[in-house]
């Protein structure tokens, strides 16, 4: 019975969490976003009122 043989599944465990740990991160530390966000201002606006078109 094959699935009883640990040798080749722990191989692949090892090396399936070496690929976690050390060529994941390194991908996504290194992404960057498109656009830089932008600062808002803290003062507040008036909200509009509504225009009903049925009135």
């Amino acid at each position: 019975m094959p699935q009883l043989n640990p040798a080749p599944w722990f191989a692949i465990l090892v090396f399936s969490w070496l690929v976690f740990i050390i060529v994941i991160p390194s991908k996504v530390t290194a992404h960057t976003f498109p656009k830089t966000p932008s600062t808002q201002t803290t003062i507040k606006q008036k909200p509009e009122s509504w225009v009903w078109p049925w009135y």
